[in-house]
């Protein structure tokens, strides 16, 4: 069956999380579709200020962020283990306050690791991020590089969900389709596997044109 038409573009927000420094971007696109650039930047807390100003700070910007650019989905950044354990806590401090705002909006959240998104945006799950911000560039078409590398990293992020959320999405809906067929008794579109066999009561079934022919008739 052809397809209906172009899959609709899809608008992902690409969260970098950090404390200090929470890079940010929104990109819009689709399967076979070029990438478009909706905004990019960082949210910025002070060092001096108490933890949970901090964080207070980081939602209310984000919100912000949901509210103006209003994504389909939201992707962050995984956590996962480094030596600098203050560090990796106010990672996963921001990068919570990020899923608990999509969350309040009903909006998906979906986690991927570093390694994920370089190999989805350069093929190499162990590019540099020179390599990821020159691909990034390069996917949307920039003028220039985004500065800082957490912006870069947060656009990189939008890429990385926008390609396999959507992938994943049309598998999705292949296997229920294929499970639907299956409980249906549907598994060949053409017609049933075995269209001279009929179930009985007991659910067995009889060979034959009917169930009252062929073998069990003696």
């Amino acid at each position: 069956m052809a397809r209906s038409g172009a899959e609709r573009p899809m608008r992902v927000l690409g969260v970098d999380p950090g404390l200090t420094r929470c890079g940010m971007g929104v990109i819009e696109g689709a399967p076979g579709r070029a990438l478009g650039l909706v905004d990019v930047g960082v949210i910025r807390t002070s060092s001096d200020e108490d933890v949970g100003a901090r964080l207070l700070a980081l939602e209310e910007e984000i919100e912000r962020w949901l509210d103006a650019c209003r994504p389909d989905a939201v992707a962050v950044e995984r956590v996962f283990s480094q030596r600098n354990v203050r560090t990796v806590m106010g990672t996963a401090q921001a990068g919570a306050v990020a899923i608990v705002c999509a969350a309040r909006r009903g909006l998906p959240v979906a986690l991927h690791t570093p390694s994920e998104v370089k190999a989805a945006v350069t093929g190499n799950g162990r590019a540099g991020k020179e390599q990821v911000t020159a691909m990034v560039t390069r996917l949307l078409r920039l003028a220039g590089p985004p500065r800082p590398a957490d912006a870069a990293d947060a656009l990189a992020l939008a890429i990385c969900h926008l390609w396999r959320g959507t992938a994943q999405s049309r598998l999705d809906s292949a296997l229920a389709a294929r499970d639907l067929r299956r409980a249906q008794g549907l598994q060949d579109p053409r017609g049933s596997r075995h269209p001279g066999r009929v179930p009985d009561a007991d659910g067995r079934t009889i060979a034959g044109a009917a169930a009252g022919t062929g073998r069990g008739d003696a």
